[in-house]
C-alpha cells in the first residue's frame, strides 16, 4: 500500500532538495499524474505523520525531522511563498519586523503581515498564529528584503517598523511595549531615513506621538529632533497620546509635540 503513495514522497523530497519549504496543491494531481482521491489520502498520511501541515486551504509546509516535535517550521520560512500563493503584495511588521532587526526583547507570540486590498483572515491554530493586518498602500521605498533560511522576506524598515508601532499600539499591547521595543529599536534607526518616512506616512499624528515618545519617554534627541523638523515644516495640532472617544476639557500639551500625555508611558527595559 505504503509503494503507491511514493510519488508525493519524491516530489517533497525535491522540493526539499531544491530548498523549499512549501508547496500548493493547485494543480498537483496532474502534475504528479494521479488522482485527486488519490493524492487527497497521500497527503493525509503524511499530516498523520506530521511530515507535511496545511497552513491555507491548498497550501502545505513541509515539516523536517528536526521540526517534528514543534510540528510546524517557523513562518519566515514560508511567508513569502504564501503571500505569492494568495496573490497578495505584504510585508511582516510590528514585532516581527523589530524583532528581525534585532529587537528582541520581547519575542512576539505571533506573526504580523501587513497587506494590501481586501482584508484577510488570520490563521489561528495549535501550530500556527498569523495575523493580518489591512493598510490601503505604503511606499515600498520603506520595505526591505530580509534573508532568511529559505530565501527573502518583505519587512518594514525600522524607521517603518517604529511609526507602525505606535500606530498599532493596542495591537501590539499597549505603549509602554511599543516604548520598550522602540527603545531597542532606536539603534537602528537613522535620523533622516526617519524624517523621510515620516513625511510618507500617512497619519501626522502617529509621527507626532512617535516624537514625544522618542523625547519625553526615550530622551531620544537626535531621532526626535528629526521628526520635529518635518512636523514644523507642515504644522500639527494638539492630540491625545492614547486616542480615546471624549476629549478631556483641557487640551493643554505642555511640550512641541503639542501631545496631550493622557496616560504614562514606561519603557520596561
Amino acid at each position: 500500500m505504503a509503494e503507491q503513495y511514493k510519488y508525493l514522497d519524491s516530489f517533497i523530497n525535491e522540493q526539499r532538495a531544491n530548498g523549499k519549504y512549501s508547496f500548493t496543491t493547485d494543480g498537483l494531481h496532474d502534475q504528479l499524474g494521479v488522482s485527486e482521491n488519490a493524492l487527497k489520502k497521500s497527503l493525509q498520511r503524511l499530516k498523520n505523520q506530521e511530515a507535511v501541515s496545511m497552513v491555507r486551504k491548498g497550501f502545505y509546509v513541509i515539516v523536517p525531522p528536526e521540526y517534528r516535535a514543534k510540528g510546524i517550521i517557523p513562518t519566515s520560512f514560508y511567508v513569502n511563498d504564501m503571500m505569492k500563493f494568495l496573490t497578495r503584495d505584504y510585508y511582516v511588521g510590528l514585532l516581527n519586523a523589530a524583532a528581525l532587526h534585532g529587537a528582541a526583547h520581547q519575542q512576539p507570540q505571533s506573526f504580523s503581515i501587513i497587506t494590501e486590498g481586501n482584508a484577510l483572515r488570520s490563521i489561528k491554530n495549535e501550530k500556527v498564529n498569523i495575523i493580518f493586518y489591512n493598510k490601503k498602500s505604503w511606499s515600498k521605498k520603506n520595505i526591505i528584503k530580509k534573508k532568511v533560511d529559505t530565501g527573502y522576506i518583505n519587512i518594514s524598515s525600522p524607521e517603518f517598523t517604529a511609526l507602525d508601532l505606535i500606530s498599532y499600539f493596542k495591537e501590539v499591547g499597549g505603549f509602554n511595549r511599543v516604548a520598550t521595543v522602540i527603545e531597542e529599536l532606536r539603534e537602528y534607526i537613522q535620523p533622516d531615513k526617519l524624517a523621510k518616512t515620516a513625511k510618507e506616512y500617512k497619519e501626522v499624528t502617529v509621527v507626532q506621538r512617535l516624537g514625544y515618545v522618542l523625547e519625553c519617554v526615550l530622551e531620544e534627541q537626535s531621532l526626535s529632533d528629526a521628526l520635529y523638523n518635518y512636523l514644523e515644516s507642515i504644522g500639527h495640532y494638539p492630540t491625545l497620546l492614547r486616542p480615546q472617544r471624549k476629549k478631556p476639557e483641557n487640551m493643554i500639551t505642555g511640550n512641541r509635540w503639542k501631545i496631550v500625555p493622557n496616560i504614562e508611558i514606561e519603557a520596561d527595559i
